[in-house]
């Protein structure tokens, strides 16, 4: 089962015996994981978190929002149960697709994106050599290029034909997350991924 996720997620095709069955267009994974503090939930190999692009903590609603919830869920009589629409179809999720692979990444933002990753393995090359004892692996080839396709997709969604180093900062922890194993010595005192993340941020400049 493993292996079949894995190739499914990487290859989008899935392999049984001798029979190769593809997986059509558009497709992606998404699961769900409780904290790992909680009893029976494990951490998933470094090698299948990988695979996924984003990695977003969803936290409690407030309590308007919970609200909100009880009562279209929970209080609502069966037959009126809300029903899900469907508000774009494959043709225009293609569409947008090709729409992104035209946007504009400037040399020095791809470069920027590099040296971001590159900060996740190296923290001592930007001038952050108090984190290299809290980072056991820096992040993947992979985390690169989800970032540059996140980032074009940051800019799409607010109207843009261009990527700003903004659109990477703001996908970077969301892509960067799962990727950083911190090392036993983080763990000790209390530093996070998050905080790991954020100084990169910080100290790596736009070339």
């Amino acid at each position: 089962v493993q292996s079949a996720l894995l190739e499914a997620m990487q290859e989008r095709q899935v392999t049984v015996g001798q029979t190769r069955h593809i997986i059509g267009d558009p497709f992606f994974v998404l699961a769900t994981q409780n904290p790992i503090e909680q009893e029976g939930t494990y951490p998933l190999p470094e090698a299948q978190q990988d695979r996924f692009m984003f990695k977003i903590k969803v936290g409690y609603p407030t309590a308007e929002q919970e609200l909100q919830i009880m009562q279209r869920i929970g209080a609502a009589p069966t037959a009126s149960k809300p029903e899900v629409q469907p508000v774009i179809g494959p043709e225009e999720i293609t569409a947008v697709q090709q729409t992104m692979d035209r946007m504009i990444v400037e040399q020095p933002v791809q470069k920027y994106i590099v040296d971001v990753v590159a900060a996740t393995r190296t923290p001592g090359a930007v001038g952050l050599e108090k984190l290299a004892p809290f980072i056991d692996f820096g992040a993947s080839p992979r985390a690169t290029i989800a970032l540059f396709q996140a980032a074009r997709a940051h800019a799409f969604m607010r109207h843009r034909g261009y990527v700003s180093p903004e659109d990477v900062k703001a996908v970077a922890p969301d892509i960067l997350r799962h990727r950083i194993i911190l090392s036993y010595e983080a763990e000790a005192e209390g530093k996070t991924v998050e905080e790991v993340v954020r100084a990169i941020l910080e100290h790596v400049q736009v070339p």
